[in-house]
């Protein structure tokens, strides 16, 4: 018996569906989760013992490939010290440091443990610069499980075709207020309307949680005129961007202030990370230094401070950006080119790193059009993928990464893997 199948099973019998996370358990695909054992470099082998070139990246922290020797070694090196104390250490003052040089948007910053953990701190502190409560997010933007942001969410959310989620009260899904992704002329109608009541607009820069959608001209340079306007906060969700399409972020990229920025993934080298930053006098308000409560036994834990420092140390040094650009338009372009040859529609979005197929019509630039994607078309390429040793998202709604472990070599054996995987797909259905 095939030993992720059997594992699969043994646990569904003690963890709920199998999975901690719910697209891990590969339903949106028609199979199984793949238990993984270890990773080197761009691979990744699971309990069976087969290897596979990896594109989920850990969902996007491991920009540095699987088990890098430099971040090893902090880790190994922090470690031996001390796994955790619970208070103050140097590391977190370097790690603010970092941050703060390349965001000059973050003038401070708190470490906290999950990127859910800082979009929720983000918001509460939204609320109490403004002294108002409504929040603006997008459709299919995902920005955590915290109830309030749960209103047509992304990523599992999107996965799974669930509109919103039960055990959220009614009170709290009012608080949040979802537009279209890209719509400007909707989030201006809404400020004139009700400007004087909404507290922030939060939103991913580059969306990865419908699968990548890119914002289009003059959306973001909207977003910031009009929260300048009504006295609102912009707080932009870099869970994901953040030194993951370049050393400043999305926000680097397009030169568009936030006022707040949440971070995660890639600032924890791999280890459960994340961070909310911004201006000055709206982090002064968060607690000791105001009354803005916010608290976590293991933030800024040193573990994961030394793997983040020297992940974005390692980044600066070889500014590894135009590179992974080179391959991902390589991979993707590719791929979207085999199809187009077999007559497999396949629109293309990606900026950097990282990127996703959508199988159907573009363009792609909404929650609402990226649901009409084939998501059983795309399942059926993702069993055959996988067959063939490429380790894929189990879902169409979320984002492929490269890293720097990745190279031509292996984005041509992907590259083969796909004809295959097209030429099988078309062969079974004549």
């Amino acid at each position: 018996m095939d030993k992720n199948r059997e594992l699969f099973l043994k646990a569904k019998d003690l963890i709920p569906g199998g999975v901690n996370s719910p697209v891990r358990a590969c339903k949106a695909v028609g199979s199984y989760p793949l238990f993984l054992t270890h990773g080197k470099g761009a691979y990744v082998w699971d309990s069976n013992k087969d290897k596979y070139i990896d594109y989920v990246c850990s969902w996007g922290p491991l920009i540095l490939g699987h088990s890098h020797p430099r971040v090893v070694s902090a880790i190994q090196e922090q470690a031996q010290r001390a796994l955790t104390f619970g208070a103050p250490t140097e590391l977190e003052i370097e790690m603010a440091q970092a941050i703060v040089e390349l965001m000059p948007s973050i003038e401070m910053i708190r470490m906290v443990n999950s990127g859910t953990e800082a979009t929720m701190s983000a918001l509460r502190l939204a609320r109490a610069y403004t002294k108002r409560e409504k929040v603006v997010k997008f459709n299919g933007c995902y920005h955590g499980h915290v109830d309030s942001l749960l209103v047509e969410a992304g990523s599992g959310v999107a996965t799974f075709g669930i509109p919103g989620c039960p055990g959220v009260p009614d009170s709290f899904a009012g608080t949040t207020i979802s537009l279209p992704y890209n719509d400007l002329s909707k989030v201006e109608a809404l400020f004139r309307d009700r400007g004087d009541q909404i507290a922030a607009v939060i939103v991913e820069p580059i969306a990865g949680n419908m699968g990548v959608v890119l914002p289009e001209r003059g959306f973001l340079e909207g977003l910031r005129e009009l929260t300048r306007r009504y006295d609102s906060l912009l707080i932009f969700d870099e869970v994901i961007t953040g030194f993951r399409v370049g050393l400043g972020g999305a926000q680097g990229f397009f030169k568009i202030d936030p006022d707040i920025t949440c971070l995660g993934k890639i600032i924890g080298g791999g280890l459960p990370v994340g961070a909310y930053g911004g201006r000055r006098e709206i982090m002064e308000l968060v607690s000791p230094e105001g009354e803005v409560y916010q608290a976590g036994t293991l933030s800024g834990n040193p573990l994961a401070m030394a793997a983040g420092l020297e992940t974005i140390k390692i980044l600066r040094e070889e500014d590894p950006y135009p590179r992974l650009a080179s391959l991902s338009k390589a991979l993707f372009e590719g791929i979207g080119e085999l199809g187009e040859k077999v007559g497999i529609q396949i629109t293309v979005n990606y900026h950097g790193s990282m990127g996703t197929l959508f199988f159907g019509p573009g363009p792609i630039r909404s929650y609402e059009e990226a649901k009409g994607a084939d998501s059983v078309l795309f399942g059926r390429f993702y069993r055959e993928m996988r067959k063939r040793g490429i380790y894929l998202p189990p879902s169409q709604f979320e984002a492929w990464f490269l890293s720097t472990a990745h190279g031509p070599e292996e984005v041509d054996f992907t590259l083969k893997a796909a004809k295959e995987s097209f030429e099988r797909i078309l062969k079974e259905e004549e």
